[in-house]
C-alpha cells in the first residue's frame, strides 16, 4: 500500500497540498516585481554583430542620445501654397519638442507632391517619454492641417515613431491573450467533460499555475538581467496554459479509469498518478530540456524564450502533479457528475470509435503508411517557392501610422529614405571619408551617401565619421538586405575601416544569427528528445521512429502553414525566426503525444503482445489525446491576437502541426508502423524477444476482454 500511495491522496496531505500550492501562487503574484520589459520587441545581437558595434561606437557621436521622427506631408496632385504655409507654421512646434530646440527645413519631393521634417527627439527619458513626445508631434501635426482642403496626408514615421507604435500595439494585448486562452480553455473543457463542474478543477489549477509562472518569470527577469519583452511573455503564458492543461487530461482520464475499479478513490487517484506521473514527467522533461537548448542560441530573444518556456512548463507539471490529484481527491467522484464514474461501470473505450480505428491501423498497416506520408508530402509541398523574412513595414498584422509614413515616402523619395544604412567610417580623415562615400555611392542598390556627424579620436586616435546611406528598398526588405551586403562588401576593400548598421542590417544580422541558431539547436532538441525516449521506452528503434514522425509532422505543417500565411491571410512571407520557434514546439510538444501513447501501450505489451497492445493504446488514449492536441492547437492559433505578423504564424503552424501529431500521426501512422516492425520496435529491449510476444503473430495470447471481441 505505501508503495501505491506515492500521489499526495491521503486527506490531510491533500489540503496541505491545495493550500500550499495557492499560497505559493498568490505570494508570488503578490511580491514579485515588474519585469524588465525592454525596448520593444528586441532580438538581441550579439556584441560580436556588426550592426551591433556600429550601435555602440556610434554613442561617442553629438546627439547620440537621439533618434528621428519624420513629418511627411503628401497631396496628389500636388502640394498647394496653404499645405506649405502649414508646415512652416508647425516649425516652432516641433522645434519645442525636438532635441537642441531645432529642425531642419522641409524638404520637398522632386515632382512637388511630398515634404519632409526630420525632427530629432531625445531618447534620454526611455520608451515612454519619447513615445510621449511622437503623440505631441502627431498631435501638433494634426492641428496644423485639420482646417486644410481634404486629399492630404499628414503621418509621422522614423525610427521614433516605430518604437511608438510597437510599444502601443502590445499595450494591453497580453491581457487580451490572457483572456482569451482561458476562454479558449474553459470552453474545450466543458466540452470535453460535458459537466458543470469538472472543468473548473483543471482551470483552476492551470490558471494557478500560469500565475505563479508569471511571477516567477519576472523575479527572474529582475534578478538575473534577462528581458521578457512582451512577445516572449506571450509565448510562455500559451505554454503554461497549453502543457498544463494537457498535462490535466491524461492525469483525469486515467483517475477516471481506476474510479471505475476502485471504491477508495484516495487509491484510485494513487493508481493513477502512478500510471500517469511517468508519462506526464517525461513529457514535461523532454519540453524543459529542448527549450533549454536554447541557451546555445546567440540570439538573446531565442535564448529568453527558451528559459521563460522551460521555467513555465516545470511550473505546470509540479502543479498537475502535486495540486490537481490533491484537489481532485478532496472534490470527490461527484466532481464528474452527471457521468460520476462508478465500481464495475462498463469501460466503452475498448470497445467505442477508437477501438475500431486500432483494429482497422492494425489489419492495413501498409495502407495507412502509405496514405499518411502522402498527406504529410503534400503539405510539406506548400513550402516550394516559400519567401522567409519580412521587412520593417511588413511585421505588422495591424495598421500602424509608422509603417503608412514610410509608404507614403516611397511614393516620391527613394524607399529607404526613411530609414538610411548607418556607415560609421574609422577616421575623422577627410581622404579616408572621401573613398568610403565614393565606394559606398558606387555600389548598386545604394541612392546616395553623405557624410555627416563626427567624433575626434580620444587620446590622438582616428576617431568616427558618420555616413548616411539612403537605399532603393523598403528598410528590411530582402532588396535592401542586399544592398547592405553589397555595401559591407565594398566597404571591407576601401582603406581606413568602415562599418554599415541601422535597422536594415540589424535586420540581416538576426537573419544570419537566426539560421546559426537553426543548424546547431535543431540537431540539440533532437538529441534531447531522442535520448529522453530511449530512457523512457527502453529501446532504440522506436524512438528513432517517433522522432522521424515528428520532424515529418514538422515539414508538413511548415509547409501547410506558409501556403495559408501567404496564400489565404495574404501575408507576404515567413518570418525568419517562425522555423526554428515552431521546430522547437513541434518537436517537442508534438512527440509529447507520441510519449503518452507509447507509454500506455508499453504497459500492455507483456499480457498482450505489440498488435494488441496497440488497438488498447489507441483505444484507450484516443479520446484523450485528441481532447489535448485539439486544446492546445486551439491555445497556439490564440497568438493570433497579438499585433505580430511573426507570432500569427508560429500560432498557425504550431497549431496545424499539433493537430497533425493528434489525428494523424499519433492514430494512424505510429501504431502502422510499430505494427509493421513487431516487437522490433522495441530492441534492444526486454520487449524485443519473442517470450513477450506470444500471441501477435510474435506473441502471448490477446488480453480475455480483447479476445471476447
Amino acid at each position: 500500500m505505501r508503495r501505491v500511495l506515492a500521489a499526495p491522496v491521503g486527506r490531510r496531505s491533500a489540503w496541505l497540498s491545495v493550500v500550499l500550492g495557492l499560497l505559493v501562487a498568490v505570494g508570488l503574484v503578490v511580491l514579485a516585481p515588474s519585469p524588465d520589459r525592454g525596448s520593444g520587441v528586441s532580438a538581441g545581437l550579439p556584441s560580436s554583430a556588426e550592426s551591433v558595434r556600429v550601435a555602440e561606437l556610434a554613442r561617442q557621436l553629438p546627439g547620440a542620445d537621439a533618434t528621428s521622427a519624420l513629418v511627411v506631408l503628401r497631396r496628389a496632385g500636388g502640394l498647394q501654397a496653404q499645405d506649405t504655409a502649414a508646415l512652416q507654421q508647425l516649425a516652432p512646434q516641433l522645434a519645442e519638442l525636438a532635441e537642441g530646440g531645432r529642425v531642419a527645413p522641409p524638404v520637398t519631393s522632386p515632382d512637388g507632391t511630398t515634404a519632409l521634417v526630420a525632427v530629432p527627439l531625445s531618447t534620454a527619458g526611455g520608451d515612454e517619454a519619447l513615445a510621449g513626445t511622437v503623440r505631441a508631434v502627431r498631435a501638433a501635426l494634426g492641428s496644423a492641417v485639420a482646417d486644410l482642403p481634404p486629399g492630404l496626408t499628414a503621418q509621422v514615421t522614423g525610427g521614433a515613431a516605430f518604437t511608438t507604435d510597437i510599444a502601443s500595439q502590445f499595450d494591453g494585448a497580453n491581457t487580451t491573450l490572457l483572456l482569451t486562452t482561458v476562454l479558449v480553455v474553459a470552453a474545450l473543457l466543458l466540452v470535453t467533460y460535458r459537466s458543470p463542474v469538472l472543468w473548473l478543477v483543471p482551470l483552476a489549477v492551470v490558471g494557478a499555475s500560469a500565475a505563479a509562472a508569471t511571477a516567477l518569470f519576472a523575479v527572474v527577469s529582475r534578478t538575473f538581467g534577462v528581458v521578457l519583452d512582451p512577445s516572449t511573455g506571450g509565448i510562455a503564458d500559451v505554454l503554461v496554459f497549453g502543457a498544463g492543461t494537457n498535462y490535466a487530461l491524461l492525469l483525469i482520464a486515467r483517475y477516471r479509469e481506476e474510479l471505475r475499479r476502485e471504491a477508495d478513490r484516495r487509491l484510485a487517484m494513487a493508481r493513477a498518478w502512478r500510471g500517469a506521473a511517468p508519462a506526464i514527467a517525461a513529457s514535461a522533461g523532454t519540453v524543459v530540456l529542448s527549450l533549454l537548448a536554447l541557451s546555445f542560441a546567440v540570439l538573446g530573444s531565442n535564448r529568453s524564450v527558451g528559459q521563460f518556456g522551460a521555467l513555465g512548463i516545470a511550473v505546470a507539471a509540479l502543479f498537475a502533479l502535486v495540486v490537481l490529484p490533491a484537489a481532485l481527491v478532496l472534490c470527490g467522484r461527484g466532481v464528474f457528475w452527471p457521468f460520476v464514474p462508478r465500481v464495475g461501470s462498463a469501460e466503452s473505450s475498448l470497445s467505442g470509435p477508437w477501438s475500431r480505428i486500432g483494429r482497422a491501423v492494425v489489419r492495413r498497416p501498409w495502407r495507412v503508411v502509405a496514405v499518411a506520408v502522402a498527406v504529410l508530402a503534400v503539405m510539406a509541398a506548400g513550402l516550394s517557392g516559400a519567401r522567409l523574412g519580412l521587412s520593417q513595414t511588413e511585421q505588422f498584422r495591424v495598421e500602424a501610422e509608422a509603417v503608412a509614413g514610410v509608404q507614403t515616402l516611397a511614393k516620391a523619395f527613394p524607399a529607404g529614405a526613411s530609414d538610411p544604412a548607418q556607415v560609421l567610417v574609422l577616421s575623422t580623415d577627410p581622404a579616408v571619408v572621401t573613398g568610403v562615400v565614393e565606394a559606398a555611392s558606387a555600389v548598386p542598390g545604394v541612392v546616395s551617401a553623405t557624410p555627416g556627424r563626427q567624433a575626434p579620436g580620444a587620446a590622438g586616435g582616428a576617431g568616427l565619421t558618420e555616413v548616411s546611406a539612403v537605399l532603393d528598398g523598403d528598410p528590411g526588405s530582402p532588396a535592401a538586405e542586399a544592398a547592405v551586403k553589397r555595401l559591407r562588401s565594398a566597404l571591407d576593400a576601401v582603406p581606413g575601416g568602415a562599418l554599415v548598421g541601422g535597422s536594415t542590417a540589424e535586420g540581416l544580422d538576426v537573419e544570419v544569427a537566426t539560421e546559426r541558431d537553426l543548424r546547431v539547436v535543431a540537431p540539440l532538441v533532437l538529441l534531447v528528445v531522442l535520448a529522453v525516449l530511449v530512457v523512457l521506452l527502453r529501446a532504440v528503434v522506436a524512438p528513432l521512429v517517433l522522432v522521424a514522425t515528428v520532424v515529418a509532422s514538422f515539414f508538413a505543417a511548415l509547409g501547410a502553414g506558409n501556403w495559408l500565411a501567404t496564400q489565404v491571410l495574404g501575408y507576404p512571407g515567413l518570418d525568419t525566426g517562425v522555423p526554428l520557434l515552431a521546430f522547437l514546439f513541434l518537436v517537442a510538444l508534438g512527440v509529447d503525444y507520441n510519449i503518452f501513447l507509447v507509454t500506455r501501450v508499453r504497459e500492455e505489451v507483456p499480457p498482450r503482445g505489440t498488435r494488441e497492445a496497440l488497438v488498447v493504446g489507441v483505444s484507450v488514449t484516443g479520446a484523450v489525446i485528441t481532447s489535448a492536441g485539439v486544446l492546445l492547437a486551439a491555445v497556439f492559433t490564440v497568438l493570433g491576437v497579438l499585433p505580430l505578423i511573426t507570432l500569427t504564424e508560429l500560432g498557425i503552424i504550431v497549431g496545424l502541426g499539433v493537430l497533425l501529431d493528434t489525428l494523424l500521426v499519433r492514430t494512424l501512422l505510429v501504431p502502422a508502423l510499430f505494427t509493421l516492425l513487431g516487437r522490433r520496435a522495441w530492441w534492444p529491449g526486454a520487449l524485443s524477444r519473442a517470450d513477450h510476444h506470444r500471441g501477435d503473430g510474435t506473441g502471448a495470447s490477446p488480453a480475455p476482454e480483447l479476445a471476447r471481441r
